[in-house]
């Protein structure tokens, strides 16, 4: 099958530090070379791939200081993909709405995965105006502010099977892994792991527009066994997660997917993450974490969360939530799609 995956431009595929959606396209485009299909990713030149690059932008965006129109480059790169179009059996999207307009008005079939939180109120009129666009959601939970949506599957996310792996040594700590910023509920996961007496490592970025939240509430919590180590790689990760004896998501927002919990899973990290968005969908109670509704609640829980086995958790990774699995939920997507535009 000939596909082109197409990616934002804000950061490369996969991202030098944090990045949810590229790293999902990197995982999805090389599983999907290395099952043989032809592909062609769009992205920013410094991008790393199996697949065949074509880059209308030489850099990631967000690493870019003389960028001061993201937009720009964007228009250049869904012209890129429309002109090319015609060499391709599926154009897979990972740009939210951008596509919408144009490729609703051409024969080659295509399908946009949304990545983000669909309860913004712009978004309605949008989703009126184009309810023929083919969707992925990355989570049941996700569609919800947007039922009137063309939904033609939901697909969890997947990482490459030995990415991120167990290590040897003490789990020792709790984590928290991700971005700096009110919604993701840092302030709560210091006082959580206060209360259980254990100490915080936090390996996490913060946005320009987050930095005095950050400034204000949460650096006077820092010390006393709460260590910021910022953003990592995932050549770190492993190492990082793989130490703790739990990873802390107490999170306040619908969150669409949340990587990170399919990251602690693969290195054997059980989740303590509270109840919003996809977390019942990723968790199972008892087996890879505990899914709470407050502080208090995930206070109870770390005693039981603290004993479960990272073998068991590792196993559950791997029934659910690799690279491959996730490349095969698209290719049946994809396929159902290409044989509705047959003649």
């Amino acid at each position: 099958m000939r596909i082109a995956q197409i990616a934002p431009l804000h950061e490369a595929v996969p991202p030098k530090l944090y990045g949810g959606t590229e790293r999902v396209v990197s995982f999805l485009t090389d599983e999907l070379v290395a099952m043989g299909h032809d592909v062609t990713l769009f992205a920013s030149g410094d991008s790393i791939t199996t697949a065949t690059l074509d880059a209308v932008w030489p850099r990631a965006l967000r690493l870019d200081p003389a960028i001061r129109d993201p937009i720009a480059p964007h228009m250049l790169l869904m012209e890129r993909v429309a002109r090319l179009a015609d060499q391709f059996d599926i154009l897979h999207f990972h740009m939210d709405y951008w596509p919408f307009t144009h490729f609703s008005r051409q024969p080659t079939p295509f399908v946009t995965t949304m990545h983000g939180r669909l309860d913004l109120m712009e978004l309605q009129p949008v989703f009126d105006a184009f309810p023929n666009v083919p969707i992925v959601s990355i989570s049941n939970n996700q569609r919800l502010p947007l039922p009137q949506a063309r939904y033609v599957g939901t697909v969890l996310h997947g990482l490459p099977e030995n990415l991120l792996t167990p290590q040897p040594g003490p789990r020792d700590y709790l984590a928290f892994l991700g971005r700096i910023c009110p919604e993701k509920g840092v302030d709560k996961a210091i006082r959580i792991a206060r209360a259980v007496d254990m100490p915080l490592k936090i390996a996490a970025k913060v946005d320009k527009v987050d930095v005095e939240y950050f400034e204000r509430e949460i650096v006077p919590m820092l010390g006393e066994g709460v260590e910021l180590i910022g953003e990592i790689n995932d050549r770190q990760k492993s190492a990082f997660l793989s130490g703790a004896k739990a990873l802390l998501m107490p999170i306040d927002w619908p969150e669409p997917f949340g990587l990170v919990m399919i990251e602690a899973m693969a290195c054997g990290t059980p989740v303590i993450a509270f109840r919003h968005g996809s977390v019942p969908e990723v968790l199972e109670e008892g087996v890879t974490g505990a899914i709470v509704a407050n502080e208090a609640e995930a206070i109870a829980a770390y005693p039981q969360v603290e004993a479960l086995d990272p073998a068991v958790v590792r196993k559950a990774f791997e029934k659910r939530f690799t690279a491959r699995r996730m490349a095969d939920d698209y290719l049946a997507i994809y396929q159902n799609l290409i044989a509705a535009k047959a003649p």
